[in-house]
């Protein structure tokens, strides 16, 4: 920030002498004119700057070097054609630390949902390593304003797709959004699991009445091995994950705040706990946590630009 505002008083210190000395119009319309351009490389320096501090923030965050698989989720807030190529850019920054990613809220009620998650991934193949993915159809979803396109991205270094992706049909009128399901080949254990992407519907909607059908997943995708990622509307603590605790789920994120408010307050810029990741017993937790990419209140702003909610991750093996 000093040295914005060392290259801004040197900037514009010639027009500030013009304007002192030169008392005609004609002068006077030629040093307007340079301050509007000058004004114009400022707005340019500032965002640069801004987009800097925000790349510098992920690295700060200190993402750790996983030794293991990753899977990280994220509700990319409305993801289509208001994404800016620096705004993927930023988000490339993030996701690339990881090997599979699953997002939440691509827009669906035109192409630029699926257009914006390609953007997204030839950003990361520009990161130093090859990404793939997989995008799903519009969720049957009560109006076309609750439908969304769930998408998966991953390095084909570290997993393999298995099958097809595809979004559950035969529950589609239980879910607001229906769940997107993956299978992956582990490439180091050689070993099958499978992933369900999921956005629950509103919070005041009752979420819960939702997500008790996921339950039954590892039945009925006869898999040990299943991690279940996404916008859930509720917390670890509500009670309707009491089930799945004494099937032997788990949680990999405990009372981590994820959503972003709209200003900064007296307790910071974070709100509530609400996407996270649940696995099953055989898929064994090395650690978890969330990307805050906003770590400050003068980037607020910005970030919720990219989206209202961070980046949660979890470092998992296969018992």
């Amino acid at each position: 920030m000093k040295f914005i505002l060392r290259r801004l008083f040197l900037l514009l210190l010639p027009v500030i002498i013009g304007l002192s000395c030169h008392q005609n119009s004609f002068n006077l319309e030629k040093a307007l004119l340079r301050t509007e351009r000058i004004l114009v490389e400022v707005t340019s320096v500032l965002e640069d700057e801004i987009i800097l501090e925000l790349d510098e923030s992920v690295e700060e965050s200190s993402i750790p070097e996983f030794k293991n698989l990753s899977l990280a989720s994220w509700n990319i807030q409305h993801l289509g054609r208001s994404k800016t190529d620096e705004e993927i850019w930023e988000m490339a920054q993030i996701l690339r630390h990881f090997d599979i990613v699953a997002i939440q809220e691509v827009v669906a009620k035109d192409p630029a949902g699926a257009q914006a998650v390609a953007r997204l991934v030839d950003a990361l193949n520009r990161t130093g390593s090859q990404w793939d993915y997989r995008i799903s159809n519009p969720t049957k979803s009560p109006s076309v304003y609750m439908s969304e396109r769930y998408a998966f991205l991953w390095k084909p270094s570290r997993v393999a797709i298995q099958y097809r992706a595809f979004l559950d049909k035969e529950r589609e009128n239980l879910f607001y959004r229906e769940p997107y399901i993956a299978a992956f080949k582990s490439k180091k254990e050689n070993k099958i699991f499978y992933v369900a992407n999921y956005h629950s519907r509103k919070y005041n909607d009752n979420p819960q009445e939702e997500i008790i059908h996921l339950l039954d997943y590892p039945e009925r995708w006869n898999t040990p091995y299943l991690l279940i990622a996404g916008d859930f509307n509720t917390s670890e603590k509500d009670a309707v994950w009491d089930s799945f605790y004494k099937k032997g789920f788990k949680s990999a994120l405990n009372n981590k705040k994820t959503t972003l408010k709209w200003k900064c307050d007296g307790t910071g810029y974070l709100n509530h706990p609400i996407d996270n990741i649940y696995y099953t017993s055989q898929v064994e937790l090395h650690q978890a946590n969330s990307v805050d990419f906003v770590v400050s209140c003068e980037n607020l702003e910005h970030a919720r630009g990219i989206s209202d909610h961070l980046p949660v991750y979890m470092e998992f093996s296969l018992r």
